[in-house]
């Protein structure tokens, strides 16, 4: 069988992404349709920058959803006779899988293309959860930081600037190492972090329904049998159902993301809070007698949503390049695992004397980050018009 010339091999890519195309075309046809009707999500669609960073950004999402569709070959399989082949090396006959190795084999003989699309899903599974996790955190003790002052703000100003007083990819960096987890830190850090989400949904049901027990009772009810549930199979690993669990390794990687973001998280939702909470309807809710905790979730934090929702466009970048980085040292999920760094890693190694091993996860590492920083951008542009 011939090897396929580029235009072939572009052209079988574009095939295998068609599931994308398709999903990309419906969100966009019915988000410019009803934007409107969307909010601030709507108002994205009328900035160029925001939808081009939505369009790249949404590429690797629906890449993720759709990867057991688009490659080709089992990403950590192997296959005798190709490692370190072309694109479009064909795969030697009764080996199971695509006809080609579209983007060309690694040094261990695995598909790249495969490893580049299931390094997609690998990344959204750990950057927006665990950056939505660090939000959790900051908000919740950067609104009553804010809010109070006084002492309070003293201490947990004093921790967070000890945190950020390291060099974030060190910290990062020492976080995961085998010394460090050997201790237990990263599994005591996940009690007190994942803590966090519990706590806020239950400060923000008994605030909002505090006149109506009977909802109030009820939604923190859901939260509490949902939110232990999660808690003990998340940090303990100790669901007896199975349902909510998480490996050691991503573990200790979710953690460290968790950890490192949470103080900036702090100090922004701390800085609004100091700025907001001198306009004139906060003092109005004051006047009617509300409580401080709906004050700060229910009148601060609705108008601090624009900048905090930049950031964390922007944060989620920051984490996809932190996480690349441990990978690329050989400190992310496991060491076969299809991550971006580890693929980018693994192909380094053959730089001077091929180029496609560690090309594509490099150019895939830069477009997605690149794409969340346009999405940023567009949706500061359409914020400050609010």
């Amino acid at each position: 069988m011939e090897p396929l010339s580029w235009g072939l091999i572009i052209a079988q890519i574009f095939i295998q992404f068609i599931p994308v195309w398709i999903a990309l075309f419906l969100t966009f046809a019915l988000s410019i349709s009803y934007k409107r009707r969307l909010g601030l999500y709507g108002k994205l669609f009328d900035s160029p920058i925001g939808m081009i960073g939505f369009a790249i950004v949404m590429f690797w999402v629906f890449t993720a959803v759709f990867a057991d569709l688009i490659i080709t070959h089992d990403p950590i399989g192997q296959i005798s006779g190709m490692k370190n082949k072309v694109p479009g090396t064909p795969v030697p006959e009764g080996a199971a899988g695509y006809l080609h190795y579209l983007l060309g084999g690694d040094n261990l003989a695995r598909d790249v293309f495969s490893r580049v699309v299931m390094g997609a899903r690998r990344v959204l599974q750990i950057a927006p959860a665990a950056t939505l996790f660090a939000f959790m955190v900051g908000i919740t003790l950067g609104l009553p930081a804010g809010y109070f002052g006084g002492r309070l703000d003293t201490i947990l100003s004093f921790l967070a600037n000890l945190v950020l007083a390291f060099p974030v990819i060190l910290l990062f960096y020492l976080l995961v190492t085998r010394e460090i987890v050997e201790t237990g830190i990263p599994m005591y850090l996940a009690a007190v972090l994942f803590a966090f989400p519990i706590i806020f949904m239950l400060i923000l049901w008994q605030s909002r329904y505090f006149t109506q027990p009977a909802t109030r009772n009820w939604l923190v009810s859901i939260t509490l049998v949902i939110g232990v549930w999660a808690y003990l199979g998340l940090a303990f690993n100790a669901d007896p159902f199975g349902v909510w669990g998480m490996d050691p390794n991503l573990l200790n990687v979710f953690v460290s993301v968790v950890f490192v973001n949470s103080p900036t998280v702090f100090r922004i939702v701390r800085g609004l809070v100091l700025d907001i909470q001198t306009r004139d309807y906060v003092a109005a809710a004051q006047t009617r007698g509300e409580g401080p905790w709906y004050i700060m979730l229910w009148e601060i934090l609705p108008n601090a949503r624009g900048p905090l929702i930049v950031d964390f466009c922007l944060r989620i970048g920051y984490t996809t390049i932190l996480l690349g980085t441990l990978g690329f040292f050989g400190l992310g999920v496991s060491p076969e695992s299809p991550d971006w760094g580890s693929t980018i890693n693994d192909g380094r190694k053959l730089l001077s004397v091929y180029l496609h091993p560690a090309l594509p996860p490099a150019l895939a590492l830069m477009s997605l980050v690149l794409g969340l920083n346009l999405l940023a951008d567009g949706l500061r542009e359409e914020s400050l018009k609010d």
